[in-house]
């Protein structure tokens, strides 16, 4: 059987167990870690709690509130109001030194066009 090395990062009083464990069964960490997750495997799925939906607490419902209202915009509205921010953060804090920009693409096709033209 081939075998891989891999790198993890444990808890310090997790691997110490885990060595207390080995030494007991007279092994050797690296295989009460690989027993481990044999049996981790083998086991069926554990059935977890549903996660909460995006929004559920004060601040995500105030984004997603935020997130419907420009999502009913039409994009050009959308792009006048963006710009108008623009401005707005330029006022407030002047550019000093290299301009940064940000653009964003409906699709990657787009991007992709985009970059051939600008190549250069």
């Amino acid at each position: 059987m081939p075998f891989a090395r891999i790198a993890i990062t444990l808890p310090k009083d997790l691997l110490a167990a885990t060595d207390r464990r080995a030494k007991e069964l007279e092994r050797s960490r690296s295989r009460v870690i690989a027993d481990a997750i044999r049996a981790l495997l083998a086991a069926p799925a554990v059935v977890r709690e549903p996660t909460p939906a995006y929004g559920t607490d004060a601040i995500g419902s105030a984004r997603r509130q935020q997130l419907e209202r420009d999502l009913a915009r039409s994009p050009a509205e959308r792009l006048r109001r963006a710009e108008e921010a623009a401005r707005l953060a330029r006022s407030r804090r002047p550019r000093r030194g290299r301009r940064h920009q940000i653009i964003a693409f409906d699709s990657f096709e787009d991007f992709w066009e985009w970059k051939r033209a600008n190549r250069g």
